[in-house]
């Protein structure tokens, strides 16, 4: 590097790389009760709605990971099931009066574990999603597991074009997914995966984790080995993250940061063997076209959320039901949506405001953590200034060697896509901080 880190990024990194997943900005604990109801059809009134995003929660999987901090619950029982279904088709249909004429240019159904739904219930999903929204013929992606990847389920999917699976297998070695209270055996995994394959579903992204207990480099490359016999079209590599209130988050454990030599790890032996790296977690495979890709543009497109847990961006309102990771939280949660009329979905109550500044610290991070990076002049049009002299850290990124400025796009080195969970919490406003850090886990 050419120069010192900025300040605040320097003082950041002594806590070491690995600080907060920025999948999101702001997160949703720094949501909080609106200080009024917003109907609906406001908070969209004056919104592009002409390529919007479609996502689907499902809350429900077969068991609950250690390391899990999503909002789902294990093993619900089938009138349950039912009856948020029933729920969704009352918001639904309420989400498409208040959003006439919208329009919808992709689909995600997540979670939990969607396919923990039966077949039939699948079948109703996909339903209900094109009677109200019109999704058949979208390009789609619904997560999976290796106890759910049946044929039976994955027919379906097949059947109503879904474009993208994407299975969280963790760890090829059962001894690393036990310590995380995960299980399964290699046998349903790799059963699932031929399932898949078989299915004729056009891309399959395989989840990995790194930084288990009791993995070595030897172990990580064994499973990153075996992941690729399956030739997966992407691979996700996550860093362990202990979270308040998940399985291995109440043990009080820490560890170094052995986990940026197993991602170092990772990161070479796939691009190595043919995968492009497009962030600092997914890898696709480098024949297929950048512009193929699932990840949503969330820097300029709207999201609407159907379901309980399920966030919804407009450019100055994210909104979403309450949150919660403990079970008892999150099934109190579910209980109370699928109680609720149709009317109860007609107005937000749960969600943050975004000003000016924090659409143009969503836009610059969203942007940066990605190969695209962020375009000085895109972000010009967008907000109408320099991004560099609103955010004057940005230029010791260049300085130091974390990025480089070419032709008007400041794109992340090697070295700073590795510290990607550090840069953006550096990107944070103090008040989303300060709403986040004062957040209180339920």
């Amino acid at each position: 590097m050419t120069a010192t880190l900025p300040p605040a990024l320097a003082e950041l990194l002594r806590g070491g790389p690995y600080q907060s997943y920025t999948y999101g900005y702001p997160h949703k604990t720094a949501y909080r009760p609106l200080s009024k109801p917003v109907a609906l059809r406001d908070a969209w009134a004056n919104e592009k709605r002409d390529s919007l995003f479609l996502y689907l929660h499902i809350p429900f999987c077969e068991m609950r990971c250690g390391f899990c901090n999503l909002f789902t619950v294990a093993n619900a029982p089938l009138s349950l099931e039912r009856a948020y279904l029933d729920a969704l088709e009352r918001q639904m249909k309420v989400v498409r009066g208040a959003l006439d004429g919208a329009k919808f240019s992709r689909l995600a159904i997540g979670g939990g574990t969607p396919t923990f739904l039966e077949a039939q219930e699948l079948e109703r999903v996909f339903d209900l999603l094109d009677t109200h929204f019109g999704v058949a013929g979208l390009p789609a992606s619904v997560e999976t597991s290796p106890a759910t990847a049946t044929p039976e389920r994955l027919q379906v999917l097949a059947g109503r074009g879904v474009s993208r699976v994407s299975i969280g297998v963790q760890s090829f070695l059962e001894s690393e997914v036990r310590g995380v209270g995960r299980a399964q055996s290699n046998a349903e995994v790799w059963t699932a995966l031929d399932n898949i394959r078989a299915a004729g579903l056009p891309a399959l992204n395989i989840d990995l984790i790194y930084g288990l207990a009791h993995q070595t480099p030897q172990t990580w490359l064994e499973s990153l080995e075996t992941a690729l016999m399956w030739t997966p079209e992407e691979l996700f590599l996550y860093p362990l993250y202990v979270r308040p209130l998940t399985g291995i988050g109440r043990l009080g454990r820490t560890w170094d940061d052995e986990r940026l030599e197993l991602y170092r790890l990772g990161r070479e032996f796939l691009t190595s063997r043919g995968y492009l790296q497009t962030s600092m977690r997914r890898f696709q495979r480098d024949i297929l076209p950048l512009a193929s890709e699932p990840e949503y543009a969330c820097q300029l497109d709207g999201m609407v959320g159907l379901g309980c847990g399920a966030r919804s961006y407009t450019r100055g309102l994210h909104y979403s039901s309450e949150y919660a990771v403990g079970r008892v939280g999150v099934r109190e949660i579910i209980q109370d949506f699928v109680q609720q009329p149709a009317g109860a979905f007609e107005h937000l109550t749960h969600g943050i405001y975004l000003s000016e500044d924090e659409r143009q610290r969503r836009y610059v991070l969203q942007s940066l953590l990605h190969i695209s990076g962020l375009n000085l002049e895109v972000y010009c049009q967008q907000f109408g200034g320099n991004a560099l002299a609103d955010f004057p850290p940005l230029v010791g990124l260049a300085d130091t060697g974390l990025a480089r400025l070419e032709d008007g796009v400041l794109t992340l080195t090697p070295a700073g896509m590795e510290l990607s969970d550090a840069i953006g919490p550096w990107l944070y406003s103090p008040a989303v901080r300060a709403l986040s850090e004062a957040y209180e886990w339920s």
